[in-house]
């Protein structure tokens, strides 16, 4: 083996003298700007793509459809998710509070103060260690942010188009009296009578906060011992013959942002916020112009994102092992996989030396294979 030959698989070998005792454990199959994918990294993603059909109820030959359908995308995604974060540590795109947040809302959840304690239910739900969950969600963010600041913000639909959407699907606008809930209930299940004061005193301080400007998503979030709380105290909306008569006048004679007193129901106290409401009848094109705009933007970002990666592909370093492909490759993008061991260094003879002596911008000294591992397509 050529000391200067690149690493191209990692080996396991018994007897390091005897070539029939080596067997390839992982390969590179492309090189990204100086990251690499592998064989294993793909296949543990089919692994997950298998298991996320299966999940969906495919099994025997309409499985086997499915997976050959999204396999032949499975290197060209593992590329586009490098590509972005690349992109994104470009840019200094700093997520680290969301991350932190995340993680310290799942602690929160699984009720393990105990740091040491946590990161082990981490690996064990998870099957990766805290450190490596931690830049897998760091990546994640990474992308999301990229996406919004670099595609999704620069889709613009004409508000003509919102307006002419609105006219065409009237029918999709019409609407039943409906109201939009948030909760926050303060429990007092096991809790003895003497304790019930304290906690109605609670959950009267929490609608003053409400009232004052803190943030009901934030208060639900940290204090409501509903199920809802994981999702920020949000119930989603209810026609009015779904509710109690008594909730339903109350909160259908409010209007949005409407936060009410306590009311004390057989668990707690309940705290209700009225979100969003909607009277019986066509919809405003106001109340639907953000419903609209998500719905004409979303075809238009999808290859808005395909081009941005077609554009990261063209500029970058990019090899691909020979029985692999790339299914959205860079027009005109030469991915030609290089065995770099085989590449000679330039060699001149003594006459060419002199002649060149005195021509110090010919960089004849540098072999031809350092000029293409150093930077060269």
């Amino acid at each position: 083996m050529r000391c200067c030959a690149p690493v191209a698989a990692l080996i396991l070998a018994a007897g390091l003298g005897r070539a029939a005792d080596v067997r390839v454990i992982e390969q590179i199959v492309a090189k990204v700007n100086g990251e690499i994918v592998t064989s294993s990294e793909l296949e543990r993603s089919r692994r997950l793509l298998e298991a996320e059909l299966r999940q969906k109820g495919l099994t025997g030959a309409e499985l086997q459809t499915e997976l050959e359908a999204h396999e032949k995308d499975l290197l060209r995604d593992r590329i586009d998710d490098l590509l972005i974060v690349q992109r994104a540590k470009e840019l200094d795109l700093n997520v680290d509070s969301e991350v932190t947040k995340q993680l310290a809302e799942w602690q929160r959840q699984s009720k393990i103060a105990d740091q040491d304690q946590f990161q082990e239910h981490v690996r064990q739900q998870s099957g990766m260690s805290y450190e490596d969950l931690r830049q897998e969600m760091r990546n994640q963010f990474m992308k999301q942010r990229l996406i919004r600041q670099e595609i999704s913000s620069r889709v613009n639909v004409p508000k003509a188009d919102i307006e002419k959407y609105y006219k065409e699907h009237q029918n999709e606008f019409v609407r039943e009296d409906r109201v939009f809930l948030s909760e926050i209930l303060v429990s007092t299940v096991g809790k003895s009578d003497s304790e019930i004061p304290a906690l109605e005193k609670k959950a009267k301080e929490l609608v003053d906060r409400a009232r004052r400007g803190e943030r009901f998503t934030e208060l639900a979030r940290e204090n409501s011992g509903a199920d809802s709380a994981e999702d920020e105290g949000r119930l989603g909306f209810f026609p009015r013959n779904q509710l109690q008569q008594q909730i339903a006048d109350l909160v259908f004679n409010q209007e949005r942002g409407y936060v009410t007193d306590p009311i004390r129901v057989p668990n707690g106290f309940l705290i209700l916020r009225v979100d969003e409401k909607h009277t019986a009848g066509l919809a405003s094109l106001e109340e639907v112009e953000n419903e609209i705009t998500q719905k004409l933007a979303d075809p238009l970002v999808q290859p808005a994102i395909r081009d941005f990666l077609t554009k990261l592909r063209a500029d970058a370093f990019l090899e691909i092992r020979e029985g692999y492909e790339d299914s959205a490759p860079a027009p005109g993008k030469d991915t030609t996989w290089m065995v770099h061991a085989q590449l000679k260094p330039e060699t001149v003879t003594k006459e060419e030396v002199v002649s060149r002596r005195y021509r110090p911008r010919l960089l004849w000294v540098i072999p031809m294979w350092y000029e293409r591992t150093a930077g060269g397509d």
